[in-house]
């Protein structure tokens, strides 16, 4: 991931540029890093990371599904962005027991199946103990519940993403 520790290096940016660093912060959800680039130029990293909560906040049921929805499983997808790859072996979900491994992939097909999207956890600062305990409180939750968990769960991903960009 390409870190940039200038605003005026990111206002500088062409637009593919712009969108190839910031594409990713709403896991492949490219629109996102386009309307703020149309928004440019930024005065600090401040309103550069307003500008994409504010974005993503402003989106309507179906592209909060659809942002949803290009999150992986945790555990079993094997095609990961490099981002969700490195966030989930930081929390050495790479590291499953065979136990383990088979109530993740339990849980993301009972869970997808409840509520038409994927368990969505900011996994920072989370130990796959954690994140597992977590899966299982959050199923029980009613649809409204866990799609306002979902929206929480992904602006602290993407905020999480933007700062390790922005230093």
């Amino acid at each position: 991931m390409k870190t940039i520790n200038s605003i005026d290096e990111i206002n500088q940016l062409t637009k593919n540029d712009f969108i190839d660093i910031f594409g990713n912060v709403f896991e492949k959800t490219y629109w996102i890093a386009d309307k703020a680039f149309n928004l440019k130029p930024y005065k600090n990293f401040n309103e550069l990371l307003s500008t994409f909560i504010e974005i993503y906040e402003k989106s309507s049921q179906e592209d909060f599904l659809k942002i949803f929805n290009s999150h992986p499983e945790l555990v079993i997808e094997k095609k990961l962005t490099d981002e969700s790859k490195e966030e989930q072996n930081i929390a050495s979900l790479n590291q499953c027991s065979d136990q383990e491994f088979t109530e993740f992939k339990q849980l993301n097909m009972n869970y997808t199946q409840k509520f038409n999207f994927p368990f969505i956890v900011a996994v920072k600062g989370k130990k796959k103990k954690e994140i597992l305990e977590s899966f299982r409180q959050r199923f029980t939750n009613d649809i409204n519940t866990e799609f306002s968990e979902a929206k929480k769960q992904v602006k602290k991903i993407a905020t999480s993403r933007l700062n390790k960009i922005i230093i």
